[in-house]
């Protein structure tokens, strides 16, 4: 992914103002999180990372899991972390603001890494994993979630019947983030995964990618007003992929992975 791809700061600020509405619009976040919890190792961690902690939905049952062991929840987005210390304390914890590729954390510190649905944030897929590897302590796991470019191809679809400027956000295929993994994390398993969420209007579906921080952010995204004209065209051309059972539907390709850093001789 293009360095200029997505603007951190864009990116920090606009989940920092998603997080009073963020859980309450969260469903498939949630959905996909708990499916992550089921890839989790059956080991005793000593330090746990809860990577792109957001509101702070997975913390405390990271702990739940794990009860000795010491958690770092992470986040980008200071809003977010203030939301989550506020609203879900868990005891042994401490909130750090920082970013994925480049970790505030010293080398092979880490035991365990979960994220989900955050790393498709990241701007250099090669830097993130170099920093995975970095703090993950020799035979640690990373445990991880993302999005895939199938994701909302339904939006990108009727938007592209309307004119050629980027209006969905684009993440990157497996294939290409695969080759930015480093020799020294393991691929131990890689799922893909398509879930269907179902809308009655198009403005629920809108209304929800604006409750969670996620609208446009790519770089080459249209800018100004859009034109009346312009956003009737896109809801006809989205209206008419209706799905037979009477809902507007929004597609998710998700990728599932677990990987561990290679024991050193």
């Amino acid at each position: 992914m293009s360095p200029s791809a997505f603007d951190k700061k864009r990116v920090a600020d606009s989940f920092s103002r998603a997080a009073s509405s963020y859980d309450s619009v969260a469903e498939l976040q949630r959905d996909v999180g708990h499916e992550l919890l089921t890839r989790l190792p059956d080991t005793q961690p000593e330090v746990v990372i809860d990577l792109g902690s957001g509101t702070g939905y997975f913390t405390p049952r990271l702990k739940q899991r794990y009860p000795q062991a010491f958690m770092i929840s992470l986040d980008l987005a200071e809003g977010m972390l203030n939301f989550s210390r506020e609203q879900r304390p868990v005891d042994d914890t401490v909130w750090l603001c920082g970013d994925a590729e480049a970790l505030p954390l010293v080398d092979n510190s880490v035991d365990l890494i979960f994220t989900s649905l955050a790393i498709q944030w990241c701007e250099q897929t090669d830097r993130l994993f170099s920093e995975i590897c970095r703090v993950l302590k020799p035979g640690g796991r990373f445990v991880f979630s993302t999005l895939g470019p199938d994701t909302l191809y339904e939006l990108r679809t009727a938007w592209a019947q309307v004119d050629d400027l980027i209006h969905v956000n684009q993440f990157i295929d497996w294939s290409e983030m695969k080759a930015d993994v480093p020799e020294m994390l393991h691929i131990d398993t890689i799922e893909t995964e398509f879930r269907v969420c179902r809308y009655a209007r198009l403005r629920d579906l809108t209304n929800e990618l604006k409750g969670i921080g996620a609208h446009n952010m790519n770089a080459g995204q249209p800018s100004g007003l859009t034109g009346r004209a312009r956003v009737r065209a896109f809801s006809e051309a989205y209206e008419a992929q209706r799905h037979a059972e009477g809902y507007l539907p929004a597609t998710y390709q998700v990728y599932y992975g677990v990987f561990s850093k290679r024991q050193t001789n």
